[in-house]
């Protein structure tokens, strides 16, 4: 680019000291169209070699087809259950326990089709299914207004918060014989031994998640106005959001345990047949393949709930603060952009 001779309007003044350059002199004494130019064009190769320069850091996943990615997600599981699966047949054939005592893999998935074919494997998913969400639901509209009262109220805190903690540490099985006296062999105990292991679990994530809130939200809040409903609403909840959806985890965990539990030591009467009473009724016939087919069964159901509902909240809230990796998947014109500002901060 050639070089422009610039002629300040106080450049012949006696006694004035050196020109300044168009670069560092104030914005309102820059009055012809050629220092402006000069200006925006200096300013605007500055911000693409900054930008280069952040293109650098920036890694770019390679192209990859979809049912490439949806290979590279499902293999590594498929793999790891072949994994188990082929031990626990080598243990089988090294006849570590009798067969009677450990079913290999053919004659579990004979005890889950002999189950399924009968429909009572259906029955037991479906009442426990049922039960654990709807005590989940339950124990979020309950623990979610008194964790924020928790995490709120300092008294409050003082006073109850060691008591939650406590409610949390206390294994769920010890309210079944107290259920059981209160209300009966009914679903009520079932719920109530739901209850009282997840509430504790959600309002200790909510309280931390309000723990970990920087208080220049709180301020922002206060300048733009927010009353204490919107503040609570609109400002340290969204950024509570991650304790939070720690604490609902942990209270789904706890509301399963606790279901199990139930069902376990609570059978008959009024409760129904969940998994926990089929898990019971192979463990009275001596069946562990029985025993074997109910076990995977929780085990499944907690997986398929972690994997269908909490992976795609934690990824969506981890992507949305730009905590998630970079998910780029073709090298398209903002790729190439990247490529020529990378190239141009190395003075390529």
């Amino acid at each position: 680019m050639p070089s422009e001779t610039l002629t300040p309007r106080d450049e012949a003044r006696p006694g004035s000291g050196p020109a300044e350059s168009p670069t560092t002199r104030p914005a309102d004494e820059v009055s012809t169209p050629r220092e402006v130019s000069a200006v925006v064009g200096h300013a605007k190769d500055v911000g693409d070699i900054e930008a280069g320069l952040d293109a650098l850091q920036t890694s770019v996943a390679p192209s990859a087809s979809r049912w490439s990615k949806v290979f590279q997600a499902v293999y590594p599981p498929v793999l790891a259950i072949a994994i188990l699966l082929a031990v626990w047949q080598v243990l089988v054939w090294l006849e570590v326990q009798p067969i009677y005592n450990l079913p290999g893999p053919t004659q579990v998935w004979e005890a889950v089709t002999r189950a399924a074919a009968s429909g009572t494997l259906w029955q037991a998913l479906g009442t426990s299914l049922s039960r654990g969400v709807l005590g989940f639901l339950a124990a979020v509209a309950i623990g979610t207004p008194l964790g924020i009262l928790v995490a709120r109220v300092r008294w409050v805190r003082v006073s109850f918060g060691p008591i939650i903690t406590g409610l949390q540490v206390l294994p769920s099985v010890a309210w079944v014989p107290a259920g059981i006296i209160w209300f009966g062999l009914s679903d009520a105990t079932v719920y109530f031994v739901i209850l009282m292991g997840a509430v504790p679990s959600i309002i200790n994530g909510i309280v931390s998640g309000v723990d970990q809130v920087p208080p220049l939200y709180r301020r922002v809040g206060q300048v733009l106005g927010a009353g204490r409903f919107q503040m609570i609403k609109d400002v340290i909840l969204p950024a509570a959001f991650p304790g939070y959806l720690a604490g609902l985890k942990q209270g789904w965990a706890f509301s399963w345990r606790s279901l199990m539990a139930a069902e376990i030591i609570a059978v008959g009467g009024g409760i129904g047949f969940g998994l926990g009473a089929f898990l019971q009724q192979g463990r009275e016939l001596s069946d562990m393949a029985l025993v074997f087919t109910a076990i995977l069964l929780i085990l499944v159901v907690g997986m398929v709930i972690e994997l269908l509902f909490f992976a795609p909240v934690e990824k969506t809230m981890l992507r949305r603060r730009g905590l998630a990796p970079e998910t780029s998947t073709s090298k398209g014109p903002g790729w190439l952009r990247r490529r020529e500002l990378a190239s141009a901060a190395l003075g390529r």
